[in-house]
């Protein structure tokens, strides 16, 4: 069975979307993202994708007490990205409640540092996040499109250690028009082993149950849940 992430990604302490990564069509749907936290927990979810888009902006973490208050007060296995950067990022993540922490353009710029951290913590707690746009990796909020493909990048940090991977299409994002299935279906095909966490796109439930015949592990969706395009009723009849 496929494994559901919603996620909740914040600005300002809320609850916002953004489309297709883009900062200026930011949309807030809740003032309080324990609110809706709690929620999924109430419909069985266990699992879930926290976004820290001010700290993706500003370089380092700035909303951690978003995450703070989420693990204190729910059950959710909570992953965290957004910001960092550096180790005393990580620290703060972790004494802030993550279980699993998402580094992307750490990644890219600093690889040593990133691959010293799947060692220190492990490679269940790292998770490599690879975000595409038109098959190259996007850093920095996705604001920089770098000259790293695709697959070579996962096949380099597989080799390295990494067993987790979140993968966004950019293109896809925010887009409600279906996930990047070939994408996901390429990754497998090149890396059988590597967990492989689909992100973007998703707009309905039928979505979520393509990816699960394409043998995608797991699966990221936000803005189909509050644009009431997947209901949480139709997600705990499919789990």
């Amino acid at each position: 069975m496929i494994e559901l992430i919603p996620a909740i990604d914040v600005i300002d302490g809320k609850c916002v979307r953004l489309t297709k990564g883009d900062y200026n069509t930011k949309k807030i749907y809740n003032e309080d993202p324990l609110e809706i936290a709690k929620k999924y927990q109430d419909y069985g979810i266990r699992r879930l994708h926290l976004v820290d888009l001010d700290g993706a902006r500003k370089g380092h973490i700035v909303n951690y007490h978003v995450l703070e208050r989420i693990s204190e007060r729910t059950t959710l296995i909570i992953d965290f990205g957004g910001g960092v950067k550096q180790e005393n990022d990580l620290k703060v993540a972790f004494e802030s409640g993550a279980r699993m922490v998402t580094g992307g353009s750490i990644a890219v710029k600093d690889p040593e540092s990133f691959i010293g951290w799947v060692k220190k913590y492990g490679s269940d707690k790292i998770i490599l996040g690879a975000d595409v746009k038109e098959n190259m990796i996007a850093i920095n909020g996705w604001k920089e499109t770098t000259d790293k493909e695709l697959i070579p990048f996962l096949t380099d940090f597989a080799d390295k250690g990494i067993t987790k991977v979140i993968s966004t299409d950019i293109n896809h994002d925010g887009m409600l028009q279906g996930p990047a299935i070939e994408l996901y279906q390429t990754i497998h095909k090149a890396l059988p082993l590597l967990y492989v966490i689909a992100s973007g796109g998703v707009g309905n439930i039928n979505d979520i149950k393509k990816l699960q015949e394409a043998g995608v592990p797991a699966v990221i969706f936000g803005k189909a849940l509050y644009e009431g395009k997947i209901t949480l009723d139709e997600l705990a009849h499919f789990s």
